[in-house]
Order: C-alpha cells, then structure tokens, then sequence
C-alpha cells in the first residue's frame, strides 16, 4: 500500500496514457506565454488541465489573461489551502468565485475543468469548476455572478499566461500535463477523463473534439519546444525560463514520488525549502536538524532513489522514516525519542549508522561524502533491509541482492508505511545543506541520465540493484 491510495490522489494506469509533464518553479519565473492575433469566444470555452503542485501558499495561476491591473481573467490555487479561484476583471468591475475545497497535496494529480458559459439562462451555471470529475459548489468568496452574455478577457489580443499571473507578478511551482484550452464550447469533463470501472478512480482519457480558433493543446512531448501546440491550430506557446531540463516523465498515469512539502517532519515547514518540482531540498534554520520525506510511502517491494549534496555543508542523514510517527515532534531521523527512524549520518567527517531513536550508533560504518557525489539509498521492505551507496559503492560491503541475509545493510523491524527519508543541517551564514533529490520522474533528455529500473521506469544516475525499482505507481500497482 502506498500514501497515495491514503491521500486518494488521481494515478491509474492502463488505457490512455500520459508520457510527459512540464515542471514549473517559481524561483526560477519560469511561465508560458502567448497573445492571440484576434478575439473569438469571449463567453464560451473550456480549460482542463491536470496539475500536481510542489511548493504551497501564495498565489499561482493556472491560466491568466492580462492586459493592466483593471482587465485581466484569472484562473489559480489562492491562498496557504490552494482553493481555487476564477476571477475576471474589466474596466475594474470583477466577477467570478473563490471555491472552498483546499488542494495541499504535494503527492496527488489534480484534474482541473473550468466552463465559461455566459450563454446560460441559469446564472449559477455561466462558470463551471469540477475538479477530479466532480462539480465543485461550495464558494468562499463570491465575487458576483457574470451577467448573462458577458464577455471574458480570455480569447482576446492580450498576454495569456499558463503559470504566471502577471497582475502581481507571481508564478507557479508545479506539474503540468495534458493542457487543453477549447475555445467556443462548453464541455462536461467527461471530455477529457473518466472513472475507473474498478477502483472508482478520475483517470484521463484522450479528448477527440474540436479546440476553436484560439484553442491549443499543450502535451509538452517534445523537449526542444514545451509550448508547442498539439491541436493543429498552431498555437504555440513562448516558453519562458523553460528549457529541456523541466520535461518529466511524472504525469497522471505514472505518478513519481517527489520530496513532498505536505507530508513533512516537525518544524519542516518554518525552517526548510523544497523546491525544483520537489526534487531540491534546503536547510535554513541555524543549528537545526530538519527532515524531509518522499511523497510516497510504502509497506512492501524494494525500492531506489538517488541523492546528491550540492551544498557547501555535508551533513546529513539518508534513510526512512514511519509515516505514521511523522508529526509526532521528532524533527529528524534518529532523534532521540523520536522513536520513528534509521538512517546513515554524516557530520563534520564522521560516520555513524543511526537506528530507531539514536539508540544504535556505529561509528565509522562507511566512507565519507563528499559534495556532488551521488547517494543511493535501496530500501529492501520485504527483509527490512536498508543500503546506502556512494557513487554506487555500497557502503559496509552492502549487496542489496542478498535478500533475507541482508549482508551490509542496516537491518530495522518497522512494519509500518515508510518513506525514504533525508535530513539536513544549516549552520547559517553561507553553510545550509542543500540536497538535490531524484526518484526518477525526469526524461532521460533532461537529466542526461540513462539508467532506469527493470521496468524501464525512471532515470537515473546509476542502475538500480536487480529487484530495485523506482518509487511510481505503476510499479507500485506491481510491486507496493
């Protein structure tokens, strides 16, 4: 069983498949633009897009038109609980709703239907949201109901923005796949997804209609150009600050687990950053322990990922954590106390073995980690077995395939969910730790890395052990 089946997050496979995302981060203020060369529907069309977020709080734009602060349409996650807000200004008269249901999952795809329908008689029905196949109602905020026949600032000749809102200036941290905007008809989400017959789960399905005159698809297959539209209508986006590293292979119908800023340790959240599509990890509090985890968690199968530290100050501990102890007060694996950890440590030179609360510490238990090099961490749930590599040397004589005798491994006995786990130390001024996560959900094209599990699954710096696999649903559907 994995967290995601916990979360009830949207990831099946099987029937349509999604191949690639686009990772958007706002620290680096990367957005797609483009301005249409006429004005078509203002009153009718439809965006649907599947989204996973990776950093919370603020404001992102999934979708923006904008042509000054008092004419601009605007649809985004608002807030520190992600509600979702679609708002449109002209000549500063605004209308449109702030939904009440929160979206802070950093493990979960969400699917995103918005229905621009000023046509409709019914004044409740002129703008639609389902999010995950479902009709969202409960408002927060009601910014007035559009008139009847009124008439967007979408599908007009001003700047139209997917992960920037531009009146403020901000932008979006993020996952984004299979975009669609379908300019002139309303559509039910039906259109472009579907419940499993089995699980009851929303998974995307191919959309087969028409997009309009300024419609577009984006499916961000092809590196060397991320905006380029798949619709046939040529309506290609400027990508900016985007280039061939931000292509992924995490997407709806293969979610990769990330370093996840909603499930974290105590503390994690004042005093650590998770950026880069969940894949960086900072420490910025001063003389302070602090552990991040990954977005999925696991209680069988045999798992990898890879990490690396890129900053001026080496201490850290890899290992895994107990989900279920997560936010208990331990801030970081084996604290003492804590009870809810083992890992391998690192700190100012030395080594140790930490298992379970600080209760076991080994000294010299391996070499020493030096900055750039490459962490493996192969996590055997089925023997409750852990290794640790260095560049692919397995540290204690560790031999990951060694099943049941688990020889060089650091053996534990939590039969609880774990997730793989990583802590870092700030010293301040200069010396935080800084990790650089990969469980595996980028293109080969964008790491330069070519090794992938069994399965063909991931990318990665090294070849996973045999038996090892990337932590993704789909081999979790056959492995967790």
């Amino acid at each position: 069983m994995s967290l995601l089946a916990l979360s009830g997050t949207n990831s099946l496979s099987g029937g349509y498949e999604i191949d690639n995302s686009v990772k958007l981060e706002a620290d680096n203020t990367e957005f797609f633009s483009r301005t249409p060369s006429s004005n078509t529907n203002r009153q009718t069309f439809t965006y649907s897009t599947w989204v996973k977020r990776t950093e919370l709080g603020g404001t992102e734009a999934l979708l923006e038109a904008y042509q000054d602060g008092s004419n601009f349409f605007l649809l985004q996650f608002s807030g520190s609980k992600g509600r979702i807000t679609v708002y449109n200004v002209d000549s500063g008269i605004d209308y449109g709703y702030r939904y009440t249901p929160a979206h802070t999952d950093t493990s979960a795809w969400y699917h995103i239907v918005l229905v621009s329908d000023t046509t409709n008689s019914t004044a409740a029905d002129r703008y639609r949201l389902y999010v995950n196949g479902v009709r969202v109602t409960d408002i927060t905020t009601d910014y007035g109901t559009p008139p009847q026949n009124y008439n967007n600032n979408l599908n007009t000749t001003i700047t139209h923005n997917i992960g920037r809102r531009q009146d403020g200036n901000t932008y979006m941290s993020a996952y984004l796949a299979e975009t669609h905007l379908v300019d002139g008809t309303a559509l039910a989400p039906t259109a472009f997804g579907e419940f499993d017959e089995d699980s009851g789960i929303w998974k995307p399905k191919a959309y087969t209609g028409s997009y309009g005159t300024n419609g577009f698809f984006l499916d961000f297959a092809d590196a060397s150009d991320l905006g380029d539209d798949e619709s046939g209508n040529g309506n290609d986006f400027t990508e900016n600050n985007i280039t061939a590293a931000d292509q992924a292979t995490d997407t709806p119908t293969n979610n990769f687990a990330i370093l996840s800023q909603s499930m974290q340790a105590y503390y994690q959240d004042l005093w650590s950053v998770i950026s880069e599509g969940g894949t960086k990890f900072r420490c910025t509090e001063f003389d302070a322990w602090i552990t991040t985890v990954s977005s999925i968690g696991v209680t069988k199968g045999k798992w990898y990922a890879e990490f690396k530290i890129t900053g001026a100050r080496p201490n850290n501990m890899f290992g895994i954590a107990s989900m279920e102890q997560l936010d208990t007060g331990s801030s970081h694996l084996g604290q003492s106390g804590g009870n809810w950890g083992i890992g391998y440590y690192q700190s100012n030179g030395n080594l140790f073995k930490v298992q379970n609360s600080g209760s076991s510490t080994v000294t010299g238990w391996g070499s020493s980690i030096s900055q750039n090099q490459t962490v493996g961490i192969a996590v055997d749930m089925d023997n409750h077995n852990l290794y640790i590599a260095i560049n692919n040397t397995y540290q204690n004589s560790g031999d990951p395939t060694s099943g049941a005798t688990g020889t060089g491994a650091i053996s534990f006995d939590n039969t609880e969910t774990v997730a793989i786990a990583i802590t870092g130390y700030s010293l301040g001024s200069g010396n935080d730790t800084i990790v650089e996560g990969n469980f595996g959900g980028f293109s080969a094209t964008s790491t330069g890395f070519t090794n992938t599990d069994a399965n063909g699954y991931g990318t990665f710096a090294y070849a996973p052990p045999s038996g090892y696999y990337a932590l993704c649903t789909k081999n979790l559907a056959e492995y967790g």
